[in-house]
């Protein structure tokens, strides 16, 4: 039976979490932009943080209009050179006059420009980087031997012939050396046939299990689909970490997290996980709410896990993304000249179809997961 929930955040406070979690984000990507931008001297004409119809904003001494508009979900640093703020070319630029044309995007090197639309997404990675070094140093991080020590009765593990004792020495080819690798990837594999290796008696066996599919309910009522073979480490130690090994740990979970993800879209590609499992704005703005009244902690990991989700997605490379502008980059380098006109707006059609379509059905498939429509 799912654990009802606990407690509603309401609407108010899930709109101002919700604000909260992306407002700064988007900033956050967007200054990454704007700041390498004007470090190679080139001229913001518009830094905004939203899209559509300016709501409020003014104009700074470099003659960037800094504003904030009507539709919230994102935003844009226009640069000078740029057609609009997808950052599409304006053939305008090559008649402005020389000085001006030194300032515009168009006029910078291929790898200026390249540093320019990767910084967005590296600011978000390194963002949530600081915010899981923070919790390393504080919480200091669990440290478990890939050694079995608890063995459930009757549990998957148990019926595949696992012992207390058993040392995993890889899953799925990959060398284990924390028990928490073990428990991430039987997670992301429910009821999918998993390769491992294990060490016994000074021989190393191999053998074949299939997690337990488990359907688990948080607080709020919120269901994951997970793998669980019934297994438990022989021990744990909570090491502190200083500064260095902390944000090495946080790049390390990042990493993984970033895997999930890849790992995750795999199986709702292929078919192995529903495709329900896909959210969009609504879904963030409801566990926005869900992990504030939580408390901070909770907030603060799931600030730094949509600060992950916003740096990966924008580098997938799809056009209008940050991703999609580097792979027409990398053709560049590779083609000594750049991709057509005639390719790059076609190219940007295409993608901005596939990424409005995207989000109408995410925020279809996040409106009836709705209690209201029986989700």
């Amino acid at each position: 039976m799912p654990t009802p929930p606990l407690h509603d955040p309401g609407i108010l406070v899930t709109l101002l979490a919700f604000v909260l979690v992306l407002g700064p984000l988007v900033f956050i990507h967007e200054l990454g932009h704007y700041l390498v931008g004007r470090l190679f001297g080139v001229k913001a004409e518009s830094f905004s943080i939203g899209f559509g119809k300016e709501l409020a904003g003014w104009t700074d001494k470099r003659g960037t209009r800094w504003k904030l508009s009507v539709l919230p979900l994102g935003g844009y640093v226009q640069f000078a050179g740029d057609m609009n703020p997808a950052s599409q070319p304006d053939p305008a630029w090559l008649s402005l006059p020389a000085a001006e044309r030194e300032r515009t995007f168009q006029a910078k090197p291929l790898w200026q420009r390249a540093l320019i639309v990767l910084a967005g997404p590296v600011t978000n990675l390194v963002f949530a980087v600081l915010i899981l070094a923070a919790f390393n140093m504080i919480d200091g991080r669990v440290v478990a031997s890939p050694v079995v020590g608890v063995v459930q009765p009757t549990s998957v593990a148990d019926k595949a012939g696992l012992r207390a004792g058993d040392r995993v020495v890889s899953l799925q080819g990959a060398r284990i050396d924390d028990f928490l690798q073990i428990r991430m990837e039987v997670s992301q594999h429910p009821a999918e046939p998993l390769d491992l290796v294990i060490e016994r008696d000074g021989k190393q066996l191999p053998m074949q299990v299939t997690p337990e599919a488990k359907v688990m309910s948080d607080a709020f009522g919120n269901e994951q689909r997970i793998g669980y073979l019934g297994i438990g480490p022989a021990r744990f130690d909570v090491v502190r970490a200083g500064p260095v090994d902390a944000v090495a740990d946080a790049v390390g979970q990042t990493r993984d997290i970033i895997g999930m993800m890849v790992t995750g879209i795999g199986q709702i590609v292929t078919g192995r996980r529903e495709v329900k499992e896909l959210g969009g704005p609504i879904k963030i703005a409801k566990y926005s709410g869900e992990q504030l009244v939580s408390g901070w902690r909770n907030y603060a990991w799931f600030v730094a896990l949509i600060s992950i989700n916003l740096g990966f997605i924008n580098l997938l490379p799809i056009p209008v993304l940050d991703g999609g502008h580097l792979a027409f980059y990398a053709a560049e380098a590779v083609r000594r000249k750049p991709v057509s006109r005639r390719g790059q707006e076609w190219a940007f059609r295409t993608g901005l179809a596939f990424v409005v379509g995207l989000m109408l059905f995410v925020t279809i498939n996040d409106v009836a997961s709705l209690k209201v429509f029986g989700g």
